[in-house]
């Protein structure tokens, strides 16, 4: 079955971030943990620097998953957070879906962990409601690639799209010429190779 394009907008778009515990960060396997660890924080930048809602959730603190990674709290202090008492589901929680719903925006963009459950539960229960939903891939992370593997085509047959988290900041950006310096300072905070081009680029700007 083909789908149309369904081109991401930064004026539609919030961003849900999904149980990115310290517990349940032990647990992901699937891909470096220095290198997850990035992707989620560049995650997170894109979503401050596009100004996109962002809503932060928790399953169970008080118990093995263990709060949220301090750097997201610290980043989005006035964000909705939602600590659910034990929903594994976060669409099954009423405040988060409250809270989303309340963004006004239909495009979801999804990450957490682990991938076959704390993502792909919202995300299956969110297309089943009409939003489009986009998956960041490798902000999310789970057991092995298995179970990642699974989780993908699940969501994917659903309708998900999967997406990295340099895509999607590329279509949300849309035109270079928006801001150079802003989306390449971006790029070279979580990407040290794109820093090289960065550096490159600004020699030849100053040396104009």
């Amino acid at each position: 079955m083909t789908t149309s394009y369904k081109r991401l907008d930064k004026d539609n778009a919030a961003v849900l971030l999904v149980d990115h515990q310290t517990g349940l960060l032990s647990l992901v396997r699937d891909i470096d943990p220095d290198r997850f660890k990035n992707n989620v924080l560049a995650l997170a930048d894109l979503a401050t620097y596009f100004k996109l809602p962002t809503i932060l959730t928790t399953s169970f603190e008080t118990g093995p998953n263990g709060p949220l990674v301090p750097e997201l709290k610290a980043q989005f202090p006035d964000a909705p957070y939602i600590a659910r008492p034990g929903q594994i589901n976060a669409w099954d929680n009423e405040d988060f879906v409250k809270a989303i719903k309340a963004t006004g925006k239909k495009q979801l963009i999804i990450a957490g962990v682990v991938t076959e459950v704390c993502v792909a539960f919202p995300a299956l229960s969110a297309l089943a409601e009409g939003f489009d939903v986009f998956v960041v891939t490798d902000a999310s992370g789970t057991f092995n690639e298995l179970t990642r593997e699974s989780a993908w085509n699940r969501m994917s047959s659903a309708g998900a799209q999967l997406m990295t988290w340099f895509g999607l900041a590329c279509e949300l950006h849309r035109d270079w010429r928006n801001d150079v310096e802003g989306l390449g300072t971006l790029f070279s905070n979580h990407i040290p190779d794109y820093r090289n081009l960065m550096t490159s680029y600004s020699t030849l700007t100053n040396s104009k």
